[in-house]
């Protein structure tokens, strides 16, 4: 009887402390008003959580992009962190009350800031490898010259539009390690391969096929029902729409894109990327070709089929301006004169 009350008064401190630990790492981070909606793809132990459609603001918390996790008999690979600390820590919560099991590894689809954010909960809370494509270590806070996204004037802009939820604590966590083509875990029964796409959306694009599965997180080469970002210095959309064909064939059975809604019709998630990015292309070469100027071309331009889209108000114009200036490169670069008007 004794043994068994010393047992019972251990097990209620052990208890306590673990309790009085959880809440002090919580007061790490301030408190979303919107929980994470955990969803499940079909029939597998994939879950994800989708993102708000619009660009981070305070009116969505910052949470505007995908996350997901595979749970294995084995530990959990997380693939992409969100944007914000808070999000991130959410995120794992989640995860502690689906599984026990230890995240051992969080990949990241590229380094850009609504992505990578909630690695810190991440790199503090947890043993995780963080994985990322080669290009992911250009991303530093204190590099003013990444031309992809520039981390320490992106961090000051969030720090703005995301208070509470980033703050002064909030930094930049680079990968643990890092591949160039491919990279292939296997564990748990799952086969995780792996796969460079880039430059597309970024200079670190990668995707991740989840086998026997047949699960692929995109990244944000798709962007499913949402106008992408294509206003950066490292957007290679003619290498974009190869790596969307890349996708294509993989034939995935359903599909987890970087922003907008996860699908079985993967191959039509996958040809509304193609189809805008195809779109823009089209029209800003013609005005190339044309030498027509940008504004009047754009105002020429039919946008309707997007006009209702989000993120379009935000996006369209810049990636109609950057496809325009890469078009236009590409055409003097070439030796070739552009038609007179």
């Amino acid at each position: 009887m004794q043994h068994h009350r010393i047992v019972a008064v251990a097990v209620a401190v052990l208890t306590a402390a673990l309790l009085a630990r959880h809440a002090a790492a919580a007061d790490e981070y301030a408190p979303l008003p919107v929980p994470l909606q955990i969803q499940q793809a079909p029939a597998a132990p994939i879950y994800y959580s989708i993102g708000h459609p619009g660009v981070p603001g305070k009116q969505n918390e910052g949470n505007t992009s995908n996350a997901g996790f595979v749970v294995t008999p084995d530990g959990v690979l997380v693939f992409d962190a969100l944007g914000t600390p808070s999000l991130g820590w959410a995120l794992l919560q989640d995860i502690r009350k689906i599984t026990d099991k230890p995240v051992r590894y969080v990949a990241l689809s590229h380094y850009h800031a609504d992505h990578i954010y909630g690695l810190q909960a991440f790199r503090d809370h947890t043993g995780a490898v963080i994985i990322a494509q080669d290009r992911a270590r250009e991303y530093k806070e204190e590099n003013e010259e990444t031309a992809d996204e520039r981390a320490n004037q992106r961090l000051d802009q969030r720090r703005a539009a995301l208070a509470p939820w980033v703050d002064d604590k909030t930094r930049v966590v680079p990968p643990d390690i890092t591949f160039n083509d491919r990279l292939t875990l296997t564990f748990g029964g799952k086969r995780f391969e792996m796969i460079y796409a880039g430059p597309a959306h970024s200079a670190s694009d990668m995707m991740m096929m989840v086998e026997p599965d047949g699960v692929l997180f995109a990244g944000d080469i798709v962007q499913n029902g949402r106008v992408p970002f294509m206003n950066g210095d490292d957007v290679d959309t003619k290498q974009w729409l190869k790596a969307l064909d890349a996708v294509a064939r993989l034939n995935p059975r359903f599909i987890i894109p970087g922003h907008g809604q996860p699908s079985t019709a993967a191959q039509q998630a996958i040809a509304f990327t193609h189809d805008y990015i195809t779109y823009v292309r089209q029209a800003m070469q013609k005005a190339v070709d044309n030498w027509t100027d940008f504004d009047v071309a754009y105002k020429q331009t039919d946008w309707s089929k997007y006009a209702k889209m989000p993120a379009f108000e935000a996006n369209n114009h810049g990636n109609a301006y950057r496809i325009f200036l890469e078009l236009e490169q590409n055409q003097f670069g070439s030796g070739a004169a552009p038609a007179k008007p």
